[in-house]
């Protein structure tokens, strides 16, 4: 229900901006109906074949726009005239211009672009994602399977991912995100979180600057292959700098939902992040025990805080309320997966 709402927003804001793309032809067939129907009277009363009002006159220009005849056939050339030239002037000004109207409102493939954005428009507080290779691609898997509202901007079209997320339903935008205008296309002023996935760090910083004067209270969540560069953005800007390894695509989506999440360390082989999160009150586990969020995401809760006051590790009978914060490790995948169902 919620998706074909949107799609119905998408597609009135769509031919909001058709209409106004076509706004001259229609305006400048309705001054030429309107000030030909006032010619048309004028004419008539001197010509001594006068028509009941004015309102009248413009009706006879106006069908006769459309090759319909509302009267009989006037006798004065000059009337006649009217006539003659107003199939011309509907078809020069207007015909064509409503055919290609209608042409475009009916196949808005042709104009994939501009219903890309007409979709993004509807959305609020989503995120926003920029650099759709394998990392991002995997992250999108990630914050659609979460439930999350996810807007991308991708420059390459080519590439298999771009009609793979489209067929997500999510609104992949084809520009250069240095832009601004390419920002502003994916709705940034009403967006939540950015996330910056492509391989160049500049680009990327770029970008995040960019957003965050579009929007100064957006999250960043960027891709970085230099540590201390990371650590640099996180202590100045409040960016969410993270290593762009394959299993980091979990960690970026949960980071991107708001979890304060580390990069995957590798113990004895198996990849592993530390997290920090608040239950929410709409959580699926909150009244949950410790011990069976441990069994059934199988992860371990490393620190409980509740009322100001910290358990570290928490009894496995304690019940986790709402507003209780937590400490989790776990696999990218687990720690996903358990930030999904706190939202």
């Amino acid at each position: 229900m919620k998706a074909r709402w949107r799609k119905w927003r998408a597609g009135w804001r769509d031919t909001l901006i058709l209409l106004r793309e076509f706004r001259l032809p229609l305006i400048m067939f309705t001054a030429v109906v309107f000030g030909g129907g006032l010619a048309y009277r004028d004419v008539a009363v001197w010509a001594g074949e006068p028509v009941q009002s004015t309102g009248e006159a413009v009706f006879i220009v106006l069908s006769a726009a459309f090759l319909q005849v509302v009267r009989d056939f006037p006798k004065n050339v000059f009337l006649q005239i009217f006539h003659f030239v107003m199939p011309l002037v509907g078809v020069i000004i207007l015909a064509q211009g409503l055919a290609d109207f209608g042409g475009l409102l009916f196949n808005r493939r042709a104009r994939s672009k501009e219903w890309e954005m007409a979709v993004a428009s509807t959305m609020k507080n989503h995120i926003v994602l920029v650099g759709l290779g394998h990392l991002g691609y995997r992250i999108v898997q990630q914050l659609h399977d979460m439930g999350r509202e996810v807007a991308v901007i991708e420059q390459n079209p080519s590439i298999d991912s771009f009609r793979a997320v489209q067929a997500m339903g999510v609104p992949v935008i084809q520009d250069d995100a240095t832009r601004a205008i390419a920002l502003e296309a994916a709705n940034i002023k009403d967006a939540h979180t950015i996330i910056l996935a492509s391989q160049n760090d500049a680009m990327n910083l770029q970008i995040a600057l960019k957003a965050r004067g579009l929007n100064p209270t957006i999250d960043v969540v960027i891709r970085i292959f230099d540590e201390d560069f990371a650590h640099a953005l996180h202590d100045q800007f409040g960016f969410k700098a993270l290593s762009a390894t394959e299993m980091a695509a979990p960690v970026f989506a949960a980071a991107a939902a708001g979890t304060d999440v580390t990069n995957p360390i590798s113990i004895e082989g198996q990849q592993l992040s530390l997290a920090r999160l608040q239950v929410f009150p709409s959580a699926k586990f909150a009244g949950k025990t410790v011990g069976y969020i441990e069994n059934h995401y199988r992860l371990h809760i490393i620190l409980l805080r509740r009322d100001g006051e910290s358990e570290m590790p928490p009894a496995d009978t304690h019940l986790l309320k709402p507003g209780d914060t937590l400490a989790v490790m776990g696999s990218p995948g687990q720690l996903a997966k358990f930030v999904q169902d706190n939202h």
